[in-house]
């Protein structure tokens, strides 16, 4: 709350979703307005963290021996996507001749690094990262079979974010500064720069969610019927209360009336495809528009990452100090849950966050479920995972 207090007395407005947890300056699922200003430690890091959600022509029940096969390909799945943190795609077909890297806004890079992170955007694309980035195959209400991904724009993002971090501190592209607040106004240059960059690291995630959620659907063998896809790490203009702001969300999830998102659960717990109230009365009317027409982006994380994992040596792997959650812990939960793991660090286990329908429960009426998803298989990261790739 003290984060969402300092991030409100230099907004025009600010609210906080239901899944709201300490962030870098702004708390994650903190939503902000500002006046032609954008906040970059407020879209954050992860530029364009997001997720997509594929229905398929599948069912559960309707494929003779799929439920026998999940193990296989949740195991395929490991192999065929990257996962941690600089991986490099390691796949033959990865979209490395997008039009994004022709695209103009890479003049706004210093021109010193402007083709080694066009490199490592290139090379990234279509790759998961770490922490609580997924692919899942899920199975909802109707027995139809689902591919869920959450990532953004990878490496490429994170640099853009530093840089204008370092830049608007006055210092070098490149320099490391502490994280704080600096708004930039759109109508200067630096401003201009930065919003073009992040506009582009929307269209590097974009591509790779949808790169990496199609190859999943083809491993299942089924055609893609339809497509969720959302950001909840970004900036977007917006008319509110007839006024044209810049509407920074970081970790909450787009909800204006009729409008579509996909919002996960922990890797043991159902995930949603949610929509704006539509025709909203009062009060519900006032909520969505206190939120800025804005929803949770997930359950949201009661125990910090060291809390739930405990200490390690970053080089060794040596457990310094030991965590809340054990790893019988983590797999008995996703084991009564049906779930397949491969992956996933005690740091992204279902005890570290809340629930799912408790955070939407306190978001009632400002979005509607639409569809109820049962994970069947989360692919992530391993703990303990070699990066070869460190930047």
């Amino acid at each position: 709350m003290a984060q969402l207090e300092d991030v409100a007395s230099r907004a025009e407005r600010a609210a906080l979703m239901a899944d709201g947890h300490l962030g870098y300056v702004m708390p994650i699922g903190g939503v902000a307005a500002y006046r032609e200003k954008v906040s970059v430690v407020g879209v954050g890091f992860d530029i364009a963290c997001g997720n997509a959600a594929i229905r398929t022509d599948l069912t559960l029940g309707g494929i003779p021996g799929l439920i026998d096969r999940l193990p296989t390909i949740a195991d395929e799945t490991q192999d065929l996507v990257s996962f941690g943190v600089g991986r490099k795609n390691r796949s033959d077909d990865a979209p490395i001749h997008h039009p994004l890297f022709e695209s103009p806004s890479w003049e706004a890079v210093p021109r010193h690094a402007r083709d080694g992170l066009r490199a490592k955007a290139r090379a990234q694309l279509g790759t998961v990262g770490s922490g609580n980035h997924y692919v899942d195959v899920f199975v909802d209400e109707r027995d139809a079979i689902w591919v869920g991904v959450h990532f953004g724009s990878r490496g490429f993002g994170h640099t853009v974010a530093s840089g204008f971090l370092a830049l608007s501190q006055e210092r070098q592209w490149g320099a490391k500064v502490p994280e704080r607040e600096v708004l930039l106004p759109l109508e200067m240059p630096l401003g201009q720069d930065y919003w073009a960059l992040m506009t582009l690291a929307g269209d590097h995630a974009y591509a790779g969610r949808e790169w990496v959620a199609r190859k999943v659907v083809s491993l299942l063998g089924g055609r893609e019927l339809d497509l969720v896809h959302n950001h909840h790490n970004f900036a977007w203009r917006e008319q509110h209360d007839g006024q044209s702001v810049i509407v920074v969300r970081k970790g909450a999830t787009p909800a204006f009336p009729g409008q579509r998102g996909f919002v996960g659960g922990s890797m043991g717990d159902d995930a949603v495809i949610v929509q704006g109230t539509s025709a909203a009365a009062m009060p519900t009317a006032e909520l969505q528009r206190d939120a800025m027409y804005s929803t949770v982006h997930g359950a949201g994380r009661v125990m910090s990452r060291t809390e739930a994992a405990g200490k390690r040596n970053w080089r060794t792997g040596k457990i310094l100090k030991p965590g809340a959650v054990s790893p019988e812990m983590m797999q008995a939960w996703v084991r009564d849950k049906g779930v397949i793991l491969r992956g996933g660090g005690l740091d992204e286990s279902p005890h570290a966050y809340r629930r799912l329908p408790d955070v939407l429960s306190a978001q009632k009426g400002t979005v509607e479920i639409l569809h109820t998803l049962r994970p069947l298989i989360v692919v992530m990261a391993g703990a303990d995972m070699f990066d070869p790739y460190k930047d």
